[in-house]
């Protein structure tokens, strides 16, 4: 059997709760090193998941030519450039999302990507979860069946909620101070007093804007048409063009006991319409509901059989496709649109 030498920079939350335990146990993957700058609690990780080898930095974890590919979730000021260097140094990279929080620190990514030949994959679990596939795949046959008529509307509503439910991985923790991250390289643009709202929009909205526009086909085929925000930054809704397709976000942060987060896209003659689990809930894909209306009125429920964690899916992906040369669902050249499309909605947000 293929093996995949991996290696996994930073131990925080998602790093030892999620994606170390998801990549540890897929059968392919061999558990080289570990970068953690708190010493103590990268020996406690090393241990507890079996790395043969513990760096203090990224840096040295580049130099390793045994490593293939590496994982990244670190501080979003932080992880683009850590994900930089080990592209450059030719390692295939997962990473967490936000990709970066500017277009030209995600050129930067692309750039050095083309300059050693690691490929990026971004960690948008959404377009992994089994449930979004199956939405998938019936919006790509009713779009192809003229008898659903055209396709008028998409929307997605995101209202937050209690995103982990009750998870309860064992995290290593030591007393070590949290490192201080970098300031990162926002738009140059953006008003300093304006960078927390964006990056807090940014950061909880990216996963549905990219999976609306997987969902529509739309590529950079994408544009943002409207923005009414609240003096939050947050708080309201944003209008685009995705591949002529008119499509929307509605977003607010509520203290609903669950996760308030759906999308719905509407035919003449029909709707898809998908309700997302909380984001750490294992082993739940999203519920999907398929209308037919016109001549013929049918609701369908179509469920994934076996249900499976989204974030054990797309480390398995990730896998497979550096294993055998495949193209990632959620590459780095695919999520540049992302980026661009924030920047734009900030910049119609500001009036910039």
């Amino acid at each position: 059997m293929a093996s995949l030498k991996f290696g996994y920079v930073g131990c925080g939350f998602m790093g030892q709760g999620v994606h170390i335990p998801n990549f540890a146990s897929i059968p392919e993957v061999e558990l080289v090193a570990l970068a953690e700058i708190r010493p103590l609690l990268g020996e406690k990780v090393q241990r507890r998941w079996g790395f043969r080898k513990l760096y203090s930095s990224h840096l040295e974890m580049a130099k390793n030519p045994e490593i293939e590919a590496v994982g990244v979730s670190a501080a979003a000021s932080e992880q683009s450039q850590i994900a930089s260097d080990l592209l450059r140094a030719g390692k295939h990279v997962f990473m967490e999302k936000p990709m970066a929080v500017s277009v030209a620190e995600a050129e930067e990514m692309l750039a050095s990507s083309q300059a050693g030949g690691g490929r990026l994959m971004v960690a948008y679990m959404k377009r992994y979860d089994a449930g979004n596939e199956i939405a998938k795949r019936h919006i790509d046959g009713m779009r192809a069946d003229a008898s659903f008529g055209r396709l008028l509307y998409a929307r997605n509503h995101g209202f937050c909620g209690n995103w982990v439910a009750g998870f309860s991985e064992l995290i290593e923790q030591t007393d070590e101070p949290r490192p201080q991250p970098a300031a990162g390289r926002f738009p140059d643009w953006l008003p300093e007093g304006q960078r927390g709202p964006y990056y807090g929009y940014l950061q909880q909205y990216t996963h549905n804007l990219n999976l609306l526009r997987w969902f529509l086909e739309a590529g950079d085929q994408a544009q943002v048409t409207a923005v009414d925000f609240d003096a939050d930054g947050y708080t309201g809704i944003v209008t685009f063009d995705m591949n002529g397709v008119r499509a929307i976000i509605e977003s607010a942060s509520t203290s609903h006991h669950g996760w308030d987060e759906h999308t719905q896209l509407y035919f003449q003659h029909g709707w898809v319409r998908v309700t997302s689990p909380p984001l750490l809930l294992k082993n739940v894909g999203a519920s999907v509901e398929i209308y037919s209306a016109g001549k013929t009125q049918e609701m369908l429920n179509p469920l994934p059989v076996p249900y499976t964690w989204c974030y054990r899916r797309e480390a398995e992906h990730f896998v497979e496709c550096v294993l055998n040369n495949k193209p990632f669902r959620s590459s780095g050249e695919d999520t540049l649109t992302d980026i661009r499309l924030f920047e734009d909605i900030y910049r119609t947000h500001l009036g910039r």
